[in-house]
């Protein structure tokens, strides 16, 4: 895990590399079409329909993953140091810490050119960059960089840790860290296609939403707990959590708000305030009210704190498994 991680940091995502999530994703959207063909507009065949893509993709990855993993283990006729590397690049597959620093550095980067910066953001935000002007760009990469460091590099993180955790305690056959962390990542994907409250969406993805919701919950609370660790002196631990939580609970996301709230006190960050997705305005909570607004030098600190927790996960982990 310590050199899947690496690998991630240094290679990322390679555009011209064949990507698993590419892969769920094209499977996703070729069910989409066939279930919205059969169920039309009808909310609960729609409902079904969600449910058996969400099945489907969940199971079907964490599965790919276990086969995987059966067939590199130590055992296995492939020779160690190819399963190994093989192993190392399936893992780093499920983690997006190079990617997401790469998209929010490339949107700084675009500023002050407004039409390039919001292109930029476009591609890692839901809301509608349209009318966002240099603030409002800045507030959106923070917030992005925040939420998404739990969703796209913690959570499964936290899974792949749960499947070594499984091995260790002497469950060998259980599906270990690369099948669950495929399986999250497959229920992220699905929620970031699906998970929209709008049209058939509405009910369509439903269950990957609420999957997604259950899976990412423990990863949250364990982010709001240990970011503080590497951001504030022990005596503020306390006071930024209870103050983290405060300000996030208001957010009718049980994560979402958890996850900018911890980053945007531990930054020191402004977050939160008005969005616009498609013709709907949202008013979400404001986060850590007294520090200043999003700067560039702000968005840097909080891609930098996820580096700083990713490191301390993976060293606390590693002083357990030595002991």
């Amino acid at each position: 895990m310590i050199a899947a991680a690496g690998f991630d940091l240094l290679v990322g995502d390679p555009r011209w590399c064949p990507h698993p999530i590419v892969a769920m994703g094209q499977v996703i959207s070729g069910l989409r079409h066939t279930i919205e063909q059969w169920a039309g507009d009808k909310p609960w065949p729609l409902r079904a329909g969600g449910g058996m893509i969400t099945l489907v993709l969940v199971v079907g990855s964490g599965g790919v993953g276990w086969l995987l993993e059966r067939l590199l283990l130590p055992e296995s006729p492939i020779p160690q140091p190819i399963a190994a590397v093989v192993l190392v690049i399936a893992m780093a597959s499920a983690l997006a810490a190079r990617s997401l620093r790469d998209s929010v550095l490339a949107v700084l980067q675009a500023l002050p050119d407004l039409t390039s910066a919001r292109h930029r953001l476009s591609w890692i935000v839901g809301r509608d960059v349209t009318q966002l002007d240099h603030d409002g760009i800045l507030r959106a990469s923070a917030e992005t960089a925040s939420e998404n460091a739990v969703d796209g590099l913690f959570a499964p993180l936290f899974w792949m840790l749960i499947g070594a955790g499984l091995w260790a305690a002497g469950f060998s056959q259980a599906p270990g860290p690369l099948a669950l962390a495929w399986a999250f990542k497959a229920c992220s994907t699905i929620d970031s296609m699906l998970g929209y409250k709008q049209g058939r969406l509405r009910w369509l993805g439903t269950a990957g939403a609420r999957l997604d919701d259950l899976l990412t919950w423990l990863p949250c609370r364990l982010v709001l707990l240990t970011l503080p660790l590497v951001s504030k002196r022990w005596n503020r631990w306390a006071t930024t959590v209870i103050a983290a939580q405060k300000d996030g609970q208001p957010d009718p996301s049980p994560n979402a708000g958890l996850s900018e709230s911890i980053f945007a006190h531990c930054a020191e960050v402004q977050m939160g305030g008005r969005n616009r997705y498609g013709n709907q305005w949202i008013n979400k909570p404001i986060l850590s009210a007294k520090s200043q607004q999003a700067s560039v030098e702000g968005v840097r600190i909080l891609l930098n704190l996820s580096l700083k927790l990713e490191i301390l996960w993976l060293a606390v982990a590693l002083g357990w498994s030595l002991v």
